[in-house]
């Protein structure tokens, strides 16, 4: 427990702390279930996206192997120009959030290749972009994970440690300076005796 005075002074800071911090303490807990909100979307939303992903490599190994071919795409002609990303506000957090994936023109022979090429790497190009979606969005979750820990902690701080010590602070504060005015009270009581027994006698 920190130190304190027993003095009225000490008592009225005391109450003030107190008054700010269950004042501070709802804003906390709002930005906390914010939070735990908004990651339980983003999750949410990263399981679509990746779903998504999965059952379009899904179909897409289906539709290949309807044509029984051999031939392999080649790295260079899904080659990643930029990957576009924004940013984005939640709970006064900045996120990163992603927009899209630019790739490099694709050249190559028309007559060399087969001609399922062109939609399958229209579709590889599909997955890469979703790949790097969920990449941003587990980026966005651990931005908003380290902020929930830290919220968190704020409210365990503010209602379990501070709010609880102020009170007790300010309880004890108004014991003393009770116990102080009873025995004023009391010792100008006994002052009091004396005087009129002394003017008696």
């Amino acid at each position: 427990m920190a130190k304190f005075k027993l003095t009225k002074n000490e008592q009225k800071k005391q109450k003030d702390r107190l008054k700010m911090f269950t004042r501070y303490l709802p804003t906390l807990q709002l930005k906390k279930q914010q939070l735990q909100t908004e990651i339980r979307s983003i999750e949410a939303r990263a399981t679509a996206v990746f779903e998504r992903k999965r059952q379009l490599e899904a179909d897409f190994r289906d539709w290949i192997a309807v044509f029984g071919d051999s031939f392999e795409l080649k790295p260079e002609w899904i080659e990643i120009r930029a990957i576009r990303r924004g940013e984005g506000n939640i709970a006064g957090i900045r996120i990163p959030v992603f927009e899209s994936v630019d790739f490099v023109e694709t050249r190559y022979d028309l007559y060399l290749t087969p001609l399922w090429i062109d939609k399958a790497i229209v579709k590889m190009k599909e997955v890469i972009a979703l790949d790097m979606e969920i990449k941003v969005l587990n980026e966005q979750i651990a931005v908003l994970s380290r902020e929930l820990r830290t919220a968190t902690q704020r409210v365990n701080l503010f209602e379990k440690v501070k709010i609880p010590e102020t009170r007790e602070i300010i309880k004890k504060i108004s014991i003393y300076l009770g116990d102080q005015q009873t025995s004023e009270v009391v010792r100008g009581k006994i002052a009091k005796k004396k005087l009129t027994r002394t003017a008696e006698s």
